[in-house]
């Protein structure tokens, strides 16, 4: 049995807790451990390191742990890293990369520490077969991962290779697209499942539309891609080949549940083909239109989840004179509308770094839940748009 850390990004730690478990009930092996800020401990055999590579949407990495320390100098971390069998997972043919990550730690440079354990493994194959692996930063055949806090290090072996947030799918992305793992995360959060009605109207490339299609398809989101465990020295094909071929895809929708719009053509040009790349084989209804035009495209209310633009894409069409801020303001506010008077019934949420958006809608959120996009503070605001609310706006008096 071997254990497992699983990092995602900050705020999803539970969220990802809960997917873990579920893909545990597929096994006799894996079990769930405790969270931390920034990942899932979990344990399992080598086969459930594939598992969850092959079927968690929220998780960025699957790290195997090595070795664990006390620690007090980069010596000591160096006689640990040398004493690791790495040529029972990889060949001095393979070439490496090293991270470290640290809290609290005590010593000096995490560049010296990196630089310590690479030579450390590059010592041990030297010592052993007179030859080393090379570096490569960019595309390394292994990942090794250093962790430090004030007194422990650990060692991992990522079994995943590219974050798990690169599904093999995306070919085109907008200004700062979304994360795929970070657009999953969301989706569970706000309890979206598959069949409800959901719709992004500021879809941009398209994340969250094909993170949900995905799902409602039943498509795993390591389908489409290759890991790291796939090159190590004793890997056998066999059993991932069957964990593959044991994927039953959903039945397709006879009716759309999920839509899109944007206010940029490009946008849902973008959204089109990556949903076509994604492997979503039925109809995703998408419109161009500002985002303070939209309707409810369902009868029945559902969830919007939305990343709202920042500054120019505001503005794509809006009065060139106005400042970013006035844009905002004034695009904020006629959104608002729209949501009371044409989505009465739905919950809304809207994922942003903007804290102060409730004011700007002059709307009071049920739920604030704070997340990090990157190294970036957000909050996902729920707003529940009760029915009534469209009735008591056009009661108001209407100002002079």
């Amino acid at each position: 049995m071997a254990s497992y850390f699983c990092p995602c990004p900050r705020g999803m730690e539970a969220a990802l807790a809960e997917e873990l478990g579920e893909i545990a009930q597929q096994s006799t092996t894996m079990k769930v451990h405790n969270q931390v800020p920034g990942g899932v401990h979990c344990s399992g055999e080598l086969l459930d390191s594939y598992r969850i590579n092959l079927h968690s949407r929220i998780a960025s990495r699957v790290l195997m742990r090595m070795a664990v320390t006390g620690y007090k100098t980069e010596n000591d971390i160096y006689d640990l890293v040398l004493a690791q069998s790495w040529e029972d997972w990889f060949t001095y043919d393979h070439t490496i990369r090293v991270d470290v990550t640290a809290v609290k730690s005590p010593l000096k440079s995490l560049e010296f520490t990196t630089l310590k354990i690479k030579d450390a493994i590059c010592d041990r194959f030297r010592d052993m077969y007179s030859k080393r692996p090379s570096v490569d930063t960019r595309e390394p055949d292994m990942r090794i991962v250093g962790f430090l806090d004030a007194h422990q290090f650990i060692i991992y072996l990522d079994t995943s290779g590219e974050a798990l947030f690169k599904r093999g799918w995306r070919e085109e992305t907008g200004d700062a697209p979304l994360r795929e793992n970070l657009a999953a995360g969301l989706l569970r959060v706000a309890g979206w499942k598959p069949g409800m009605p959901l719709f992004d109207p500021m879809c941009g490339s398209g994340t969250i539309l094909c993170e949900a299609a995905q799902m409602v398809q039943g498509v795993p989101p390591g389908a489409r891609r290759r890991f790291a465990f796939e090159a190590f020295n004793d890997f056998d094909p066999a059993p991932w080949q069957e964990m593959k071929n044991a994927i039953k895809p959903n039945p397709l929708p006879s009716e759309p549940t999920i839509f899109g719009s944007d206010i940029s053509g490009d946008m849902v040009a973008m959204t089109r083909h990556n949903l076509r790349a994604a492997g979503i084989m039925f109809d995703v209804p998408l419109k161009q239109i500002e985002a303070q035009e939209v309707k409810a495209p369902t009868e029945q209310p559902g969830i919007m989840l939305t990343n709202p633009p920042y500054g120019e894409r505001i503005g794509v069409r809006g009065d060139s004179s106005l400042g970013e801020d006035e844009l905002a303001k004034s695009f904020y506010s006629d959104f608002s509308g729209t949501l009371k008077q044409r989505f009465a019934g739905w919950t809304v949420y809207l994922f942003t770094a903007d804290l102060g958006l409730p004011k700007m809608l002059r709307l009071k959120e049920s739920r604030k839940t704070p997340f990090f996009n990157g190294a970036l503070e957000c909050r996902l605001f729920r707003f529940d748009m009760v029915a009534g609310f469209n009735r008591r706006e056009a009661a108001k008096p209407k100002e002079a």
